[in-house]
């Protein structure tokens, strides 16, 4: 089995390496190339024409920290070349779940609303109709960290975390390495297409996670301060719910973020 590999970064390397330890062949591609991948542009036509033939596809390439313009170009514009140059393809797009707009705390799934309250999110999720109107499978993937990254534990340990009004909101994340294996499963089993939430199981309220930072590794509480409306990802209190996921066969190694934290802070 062939893999055509779209977005060769942080999550892509990790992608490579869990489809290529199950036996598949795997086709890097990314912008500038490099690293053994084409160079591909997949919000020109001309370009995507020329990628090679496939079994199955991963879209799980960055907007390059761009705004609504870059979305549209490598998430709408690229599903669309893929889907066109690729009929039939099996094909996962990892978009986000910060499409969920809800700021009530509830427990969030795919049949919940996802009403995003910025453009990007309305974006990924016209770049997601077109990928399951093709019959293509959407991961809505939370936050991603992992080996050398992970914001919430930078911010905590260089002493620039604050715990935002009463910490009541609830951090959506998942190991880059989970992520990476629920794709696999997605793409190498008997899953039907559709929305898929990629998270761990143990979403945590913000205060709650610093406090268990700060015992793991003896720091001070961080001080309390008002909320950031400039969030990348947006302002917003749910719980997101992986139940799907499970069911279809998957489960994350790193069931909750502090089960990895003290790993991952040696990487940082």
């Amino acid at each position: 089995m062939k893999l055509l590999l779209v977005g060769y970064g942080y999550l892509g390397k990790a992608v490579e390496r869990e489809f290529r330890a199950a036996g598949w062949e795997v086709v890097p591609v990314s912008l500038s190339g490099g690293d053994g991948a084409i160079a591909c542009d997949v919000a020109e036509r001309g370009q995507v024409a020329g990628l090679p033939e496939a079994d199955a596809i991963v879209h799980c390439a960055a907007s390059g920290r761009g705004g609504a313009e870059a979305y549209r170009r490598v998430y709408v514009g690229g599903c669309g070349n893929l889907v066109e140059r690729f009929p039939g393809v099996p094909l996962v797009f990892t978009s986000s779940t910060s499409v969920y707009g809800q700021t009530d705390g509830s427990v969030v799934t795919e049949e919940s609303p996802a009403v995003p309250e910025r453009e990007t999110g309305r974006l990924l999720l016209e770049a997601e109709r077109v990928v399951l109107d093709a019959g293509g499978a959407v991961a809505r993937l939370s936050g991603i960290y992992g080996p050398g990254r992970s914001v919430i534990l930078k911010k905590f340990l260089a002493g620039e975390a604050v715990i935002e009004e009463d910490g009541r909101r609830i951090l959506n994340q998942i190991h880059r390495d989970d992520a990476a294996r629920a794709l696999l499963r997605l793409l190498g089993g008997e899953v039907a297409a559709g929305v898929y939430n990629v998270c761990d199981s143990r979403p945590l309220a913000q205060r709650a996670c610093y406090e268990a930072l700060a015992e793991m590794f003896g720091r001070e509480l961080p001080p309390t301060g008002p909320r950031d409306p400039n969030r990348k990802r947006g302002w917003t209190h749910k719980r997101v719910s992986n139940a799907k996921m499970q069911a279809a066969g998957w489960a994350p190694e790193y069931p909750g973020f502090l089960d990895a934290a003290a790993e991952v802070a040696g990487t940082l």
